[in-house]
């Protein structure tokens, strides 16, 4: 019995993940058929930021606040650099 619960509350995070990942796509075959179609929309959402969390956590991998900023900044360099060598006139018809 104390194997199983320290194996529960080791595993709290991922078996916490797992039932949110359930409860979503259940809550989202539910809106589909019911033609709720933004409730499905929110529960997909939902269900795929659970299951990143979810991965995130079962390949240790923290979230810092800190990291996505500096990601997003960069981002936004690299695009803004693009953006300027790119020529006025450029056609963007195929």
């Amino acid at each position: 019995m104390g194997t199983l619960t320290t194996g529960i509350v080791m595993m709290r995070w991922e078996l916490l993940s797992a039932f949110l990942m359930f409860c979503t796509s259940q809550l989202n075959i539910v809106c589909r058929q019911s033609s709720r179609n933004t409730m499905a929309f929110v529960c997909s959402g939902l269900g795929l930021t659970v299951t990143c969390f979810f991965v995130m956590s079962l390949m240790g991998m923290n979230y810092d606040a800190a990291a996505v900023a500096h990601f997003w900044a960069n981002t936004k360099e690299v695009f803004f650099d693009v953006m300027s060598k790119t020529p006025t006139d450029m056609s963007y018809y195929y």
